[in-house]
C-alpha cells in the first residue's frame, strides 16, 4: 500500500476538487450539455451495445487524473497514452467522444470540456446497459499534455494478484470494497485473447468447461489469435448486473485479475455480497465511479477547453 500520508494527500486533494465540481456547472452556459449527451451515447450503445463498454473504459483509463489526457492522439512530435501497453489497439469509442464534441461546440462553443464528456458518457453508458446512474459533479477542465508513462505504470494490468490490485487502486485512495466493485465493470465489454491466454492454459482455478469454450477462439501460441475477442462476463455480456460476481463463485473469471478475487482470499464475502445483493453492488460502484471521476481534474484556469479532443488548441 501507498504511505498513509500519499494516500491522505490524495483523498484531500480529491475532496478538494470535488467541492470545486457542480453537477450544476453548464446548467447556465450550456443547458442542453447533459441531454446532447446522453442522446448520443444512447443512440452509439443501442446501435453497439459494445460501446457502453468502451467508453466506460475510456473514462477510467483517463482517470486513473480525469483530464482527457487519454484522447489525445499521438503526432510527429507528441507522444500520448494511446499506444501505452493498457490502451494500444484496445481504446474504443473516440468517435462516439468526437461526434459529442462536434454536437456541443455548434451550441455552445469551446464551453464543454472533453473531460467532462468522458465522465457523462461513463455514466450514461452505464446506465444505458441497465446500470445505476449517480451525480457527475462537472467543471473539468482538459489536459495539454499526457504521459505514457503514467499510463503504463498506474493502470493495473490483466494478470495482477489480489495484492497488487489492493496496492495499485490503494495508491489512488481508494478501499478494497471501490476496488472489488470498480473491478464489476467488467460485467460488460469484451477482452483480447492476449490477456487471458495464460489464464486458459496454465490456471488450475477455472471452470474446465469455460477454458475449453475460450480455447477454441484463443490460440495457445503467442502471436496466433492475439486480438481475438472473448466477454467479460459469459452470462450477460451486455446488461450491467451482477453476473460477473456470479461467474467469479463458478470460477469463470475471464482474467486472472477477475477471478484472483475470488479465490479464497480476503475479498471472497465481498464477492459473495455483491453476487447476490444487486442493491449492495450498485450502491459501492456508484460511490466508488464518483470518488474515480474526482482524481485530479483540472479546475478554474488549469488546462484550457479543447475545440477538438484529440489535439491541443
Amino acid at each position: 500500500m501507498a504511505s498513509s500520508l500519499s494516500v491522505a494527500v490524495l483523498l484531500c486533494l480529491a475532496a478538494a476538487a470535488a467541492a470545486q465540481l457542480s453537477p450544476t456547472f453548464y446548467d447556465t452556459s450550456c443547458p442542453r450539455a447533459l441531454a446532447t449527451i446522453k442522446s448520443a451515447v444512447t443512440a452509439a450503445v443501442n446501435n453497439e451495445p459494445r460501446m457502453g463498454a468502451s467508453l466506460l473504459r475510456l473514462h477510467f483509463h483517463d482517470c486513473f487524473g480525469c483530464d482527457a489526457s487519454v484522447l489525445l492522439a499521438d503526432t510527429a512530435t507528441f507522444t500520448g497514452e494511446q499506444n501505452a501497453l493498457p490502451n494500444k489497439n484496445s481504446l474504443r469509442g473516440f468517435n462516439v467522444v468526437d461526434s459529442i464534441k462536434t454536437q456541443l461546440e455548434g451550441i455552445c462553443s469551446q464551453t464543454v470540456s472533453c473531460a467532462d464528456i468522458l465522465a457523462v458518457a461513463a455514466r450514461d453508458s452505464v446506465v444505458a446497459l441497465g446500470g445505476p446512474s449517480w451525480t457527475v459533479g462537472l467543471g473539468r477542465r482538459d489536459s495539454t499534455t499526457a504521459s505514457m508513462d503514467s499510463a503504463n505504470n498506474d493502470l493495473p494490468p490483466p494478470f495482477f494478484d489480489l495484492e497488487n490490485l489492493i496496492k495499485a487502486f490503494g495508491d489512488k485512495g481508494f478501499s478494497v470494497t471501490d476496488m472489488v466493485a470498480l473491478s464489476g465493470a467488467h460485467t460488460i465489454g469484451q477482452a483480447q485473447c492476449t490477456n487471458f491466454r495464460g489464464r486458459i492454459y496454465n490456471e488450475t482455478n477455472i471452470d474446465a468447461g469455460y477454458a475449453a469454450s475460450l480455447r477454441a477462439n484463443c490460440p495457445p501460441t503467442a502471436g496466433t489469435g492475439d486480438s481475438n475477442l472473448a466477454a467479460l462476463d459469459t452470462t450477460t455480456p451486455y446488461s450491467f448486473d451482477t453476473a460477473y460476481y456470479s461467474n467469479l463463485l463458478s470460477n469463470k473469471g475471464l482474467l486472472h485479475s477477475d477471478q484472483v478475487l475470488f479465490n479464497g482470499n480476503s475479498t471472497d464475502n465481498t464477492v459473495r455480497n455483491f453476487a447476490s445483493n444487486r442493491a449492495a453492488f450498485s450502491s459501492a460502484f456508484s460511490s466508488a465511479m464518483v470518488k474515480m471521476a474526482n482524481l485530479g481534474p483540472l479546475i478554474g484556469s488549469q488546462g484550457q477547453i479543447r475545440l477538438s479532443c484529440s489535439k491541443v488548441n
